[in-house]
């Protein structure tokens, strides 16, 4: 982080600032715009793109700054080249246009993000993203598309998966291996749907679908996917272990985050002998939260003791966590170490170790269609990729929009055989690139 700031200083100071493309005005896109706007120096948010534009209005006015609206990508461009903010509904010609070194893209959807993504990487922009769907779904066939173009594709700091990974790094960097990367939370029931959420989504200003898939286990399933595909690690078994120490109950006592070693000793015991990489998880009912924490290991006993002494224990496994991820005041330092320092906070390491799997939230019916993570329909669950292939298994990344095409019993993991999939979907063409370049 010093060091980023120290990079930022001195772009603010040369008089050349990283101009910004923000893809998404929605919870936490506003909060993106508001910490590049107010607290951000050496970064320009030069345009806001949103399917609704009276958001990203808003993002700019709340700040004392008044944008023009542009269609057209000449239009955009010339208001860039003025340095005049901007909104526009057409996202894919922000992310080309000339005078953006990086797009933010903060949706949360699928379909939209990918073309995003794909014309922000075809046009050499560096590409920022806090959507672990279109990471955990698409994200090494793009990060590899980032590669050939040689921009940098990078989850951004601030959301837990960004976190995880900046702990790991640190972890590695005292000489410990690092043996899970886990996520804290506070509730997690397959159940909750946009209903059941709607309240606690009205009091925070958040859509209730979404909400809801923080709580049905969708959002925690993507993010571990993601550090999982970072790491190189993987899951120990279908849906992770994800220890509950509030036993159902939000309102219950808090477990030290310490105690949670002993919840996955024995399987990374067994793990390891195996010849294991890793494994990544979550527990509910810990503190601090809502953090992250990553286990580490070492065999060596000059360091064991001197662990000991500093008061990680005896070993052989240890913890190390971050008590807070900040979201959107974290991430104006990703887009400075991705556009001056060529560093990713993490990004996928090659292929696909972990995806999320789609399953039935409740009885589903021929005809029903799929609307939204977080949704009445399915919930999703981290599952390895070769178990994702070998099985056939549907990506939730790919279920919505899609039918059902049979009735199918709650609880059940959804093949590709049990939907019809919309023709000529961007994000349907880069799964079956990169099943192919990474089979």
């Amino acid at each position: 982080m010093i060091i980023v700031d120290t990079a930022l200083a001195k772009a603010e100071a040369e008089g050349r600032p990283i101009r910004v493309a923000l893809i998404g005005a929605g919870f936490m896109g506003k909060g993106v715009a508001r910490n590049i706007l107010t607290a951000s120096k050496g970064i320009r948010l030069a345009g806001i793109a949103s399917r609704q534009l009276e958001p990203a209005f808003e993002a700019y006015r709340s700040c004392g700054r008044e944008p023009v609206a542009c269609g057209k990508q000449r239009e955009i461009e010339a208001a860039i080249a003025s340095d005049t903010p901007l909104v526009t509904e057409d996202a894919v010609s922000l992310a080309r246009a000339d005078g953006i070194d990086l797009v933010f893209e903060i949706t949360g959807s699928i379909e939209h993000a990918a073309n995003v993504v794909q014309a922000a990487i075809e046009a050499g922009k560096h590409v920022v993203q806090m959507n672990a769907e279109l990471d955990g779904t698409v994200g090494p066939i793009l990060k590899r598309k980032a590669d050939a173009a040689g921009v940098i594709y990078s989850f951004s700091d601030g959301d837990q998966p960004g976190v995880e990974m900046n702990l790991f790094r640190f972890v590695t960097g005292l000489g410990v291996r690092p043996v899970l990367c886990g996520n804290v939370k506070g509730l997690h029931d397959p159940r909750r749907n946009p209903t059941t959420q709607e309240g606690f989504a009205r009091k925070w200003g958040q859509k209730p679908a979404m909400v809801a898939s923080f709580a049905d286990g969708t959002k925690i399933s993507f993010e571990q996917a993601v550090v999982a595909n970072g790491t190189g690690m993987r899951v120990a078994r279908r849906g992770m272990l994800g220890p509950d120490y509030s036993g159902g109950d939000p309102n219950a006592p808090l477990v030290q985050l310490d105690d949670t070693i002993k919840s996955f000793a024995a399987t990374l015991d067994a793990h390891l002998a195996a010849g294991g990489p890793g494994i990544v998880d979550y527990v509910v009912g810990a503190r601090p939260g809502p953090g992250i924490f990553v286990i580490g290991t070492t065999d060596d006993p000059f360091q064991q003791q001197r662990l000991n002494l500093y008061k990680l224990g005896a070993g052989p496994y240890y913890c190390f966590y971050t008590p807070y991820h900040l979201c959107h005041f974290e991430a104006p330092a990703s887009i400075g170490r991705a556009a001056l320092l060529h560093d990713a906070v993490l990004a996928p390491r090659a292929g696909p170790e972990v995806g999320v799997i789609a399953i039935a939230k409740q009885d589903l019916n021929a005809g029903d269609e799929i609307t939204e993570f977080g949704g009445y329909h399915c919930y999703g669950v981290a599952e390895n990729h070769s178990v994702i292939r070998s099985q056939n298994l549907l990506p939730i990344g790919l279920a919505i929009g899609a039918r059902v095409n049979k009735a199918i019993a709650r609880d059940t993991p959804l093949t590709w055989a049990d939907v019809d999939i919309p023709p000529g979907r961007t994000v349907d063409a880069l799964y079956a690139e990169q099943e192919r370049v990474f089979a």
